[in-house]
């Protein structure tokens, strides 16, 4: 903006300049041309003078001649006399040594004498200035009278002028150029301050302003730029709100969501899109969808809602990596004003665990009415039979009640075990929690399945560390954990193998490890071990009254106290849970 100030200020210097010199050249050749024609009138009225004192009042040769020694001498000038012959009658004066009577015959005389009234001439050259008046009688030429006069008294005034005019206009001219550059610092001052924040408003500062000093042009135009700018800051403040919660919105939402505009290229993609297909934004973003698509169903659904523009709602089944995962896509044309078209936004809602749940659901429903058909089936059959008349058989009807009996015993636990599984999935549940001793526990277990270790020939053995080994837990709830670990145990461990319980204690927890030597677990199998009623071999836990609920009610009683529980296994070697208990129960939180 300094370059706009220096082309003002340059122009103007110009201008004045240019007026000043102008003025001096006028007012210098006036002055010139004043006191050139003063200093002529003056040897006109000398040459008159003369011409009337020598020829028109009589005097004598001598009178005359001592008058134009005084003439000459009071004015001081050199006065020539000459006759009709051009020869010189009188000649005196200051200058009469320097005087050149060749010259003046040859180059001024000639031009004197053709003049009736009397002419004016300067010799440059000579630096004299020339006055000639004739002298005639009738129309015959008598002679002239030539005064002249150094111009050096002209020459000293013109330059005196000239020094005065230069001082003065360059006084004028440093006042102007002072002026000049107050004036236009002054206006060009408030123009530089709104360029400077207009620059800065284009580049997307809008914070900047500029000072209103006046009350004129410049003043409103430094408070229109100012009003502009916090009109933009307020703009744009509120887009940059508006975009910060459209952009938390659509990265936040538990949806993916894709925008493709009308060309088919897709424009946004949010975190949770790129999280559930584990796509890279930048190798997927402005691509063709149907080269950025790697499921066929995608992109028949995008194709489908191009050539229709309605809106579409489907369920997809997509296979990602190793799994494959529900979505419910819903796909909207975006149509803007006037009818243009503008793009499709998908949103794919992932319905995998409601899929999960829901079938989870049916498996629940099919299988409690398998397991509770089962026994309902045996006591009825067996109940009509002893009515149609196997009560008259003694050991008939005792074997036929003692099967009744064991399902009356299999459907009361299936019946308690779904109860306890309900009442610890409830909210509302609370443990008793007290200081327990895992050896003591353990030990109690152990006496209380040695019976069965016996009857299966299966060993049992425990390996815990001297002394108390307290821990903040629910008794009750705890041995309901390790009975079900170690009966499962001891129930899927072939004879002669062995289930061993081992403790390890840490500073802030136990480990308790469960292992044995028995079938073991396929690797696929082992995420669903924990899941209601499923089970590894189907035929031997059923045989063994077990209900397939066990290691729900386990995997929710251990995260009831805090605690965790992991499973490794390898089919046809065995089988180890391990649970981590804290010994310090923390309530809310899960270490």
């Amino acid at each position: 903006m300094n370059r706009f100030r220096s082309r003002l200020l340059f122009a103007l210097i110009t201008l004045v300049i240019t007026v000043l010199v102008g003025l001096g050249l006028l007012l210098g050749q006036i002055f010139n041309s004043y006191y050139i024609n003063s200093y002529k009138d003056i040897m006109q009225r000398e040459t008159k003078l003369m011409k009337t004192l020598l020829f028109e009042r009589g005097l004598t040769a001598e009178e005359s001649s001592d008058l134009v020694f005084e003439l000459s001498s009071s004015f001081k000038t050199h006065i020539t006399v000459l006759n009709a012959e051009d020869q010189i009658i009188y000649d005196e004066g200051e200058i009469s040594k320097k005087h050149n009577h060749d010259h003046m015959v040859e180059d001024v005389l000639p031009i004197m004498k053709n003049k009736s009234d009397g002419y004016f001439f300067i010799d440059q050259k000579e630096q004299l200035a020339y006055y000639g008046l004739p002298i005639s009688e009738g129309d015959s030429y008598k002679g002239i009278v030539l005064v002249n006069s150094s111009i050096e008294q002209v020459k000293k005034v013109n330059q005196q002028t000239w020094m005065v005019l230069i001082v003065s206009l360059s006084l004028a001219l440093i006042i102007m150029v002072f002026i000049g550059i107050r004036i236009t610092s002054r206006y060009t001052r408030p123009i530089e301050s709104a360029t400077k924040v207009a620059m800065e408003l284009a580049k997307g500062n809008y914070k900047a302003r500029t000072y209103e000093e006046h009350i004129d042009e410049s003043g409103m135009l430094s408070q229109s730029i100012n009003i502009l700018a916090r009109n933009l800051q307020d703009m744009t403040r509120a887009q940059e709100m508006q975009q910060d919660r459209l952009q938390t919105l659509i990265e936040n939402m538990g949806s993916g969501l894709i925008l493709i505009d009308g060309r088919g290229y897709i424009n946004l993609v949010n975190r949770a899109y790129k999280e559930l297909f584990e796509v890279d934004s930048a190798e997927f973003l402005y691509q063709l969808y149907y080269d950025a698509f790697t499921h066929k169903e995608i992109i028949e659904l995008v194709e489908e809602i191009f050539m229709t523009e309605v809106k579409v709602r489907k369920q997809l089944h997509l296979p990602l990596k190793i799994e494959r995962r529900h979505f419910e896509v819903y796909g909207a044309p975006i149509i803007g004003t006037n009818d243009e078209w503008k793009g499709i936004v998908l949103v794919f809602h992932d319905i995998t665990e409601l899929k999960m749940l829901e079938q989870m659901r049916k498996d629940f429903v099919a299988n409690v009415s398998h397991e509770l058909k089962t026994p309902i089936t045996s006591i009825k059959g067996f109940s009509e039979t002893l009515l149609d008349g196997a009560l008259n058989d003694k050991q008939t009807a005792e074997y036929f009640l003692s099967i009744i009996l064991k399902e009356s015993d299999r459907l009361q636990s299936l019946i308690q075990d779904l109860l306890d599984l309900s009442k610890i999935e409830q909210q509302g549940f609370q443990l008793s929690i007290q200081p327990c001793d895992v050896k003591e526990l353990l030990e109690d277990i152990g006496i209380i399945l040695q019976g069965k270790s016996i009857e299966k020939e299966v060993g049992l053995s425990l390996a815990i560390p001297d002394g108390l080994l307290l821990i903040e837990g629910d008794l009750y709830r705890l041995k309901q954990i390790f009975i079900n670990l170690i009966n499962n145990a001891l129930t899927y461990t072939p004879k002669g193998g062995s289930v061993q319980v081992t403790v390890e204690k840490h500073e802030q927890y136990l480990l308790i490890v469960v292992s044995d030597t028995g079938i073991g677990i396929k690797t696929e199998e082992i995420p669903r071990i924990f899941e209601r009623f499923y089970r590894v071999d189907r035929a031997r836990s059923r045989n063994s009254g077990g209900t397939g609920l066990g290691l729900a009610i386990v995997k929710h009683l251990v995260e009831a106290h805090k605690g965790q529980i992991s499973v490794s296994s390898k089919l046809g070697e065995g089988t180890s849970f391990t649970v981590k208990l804290n010994k310090k129960y923390q309530d809310g939180q899960i270490t």
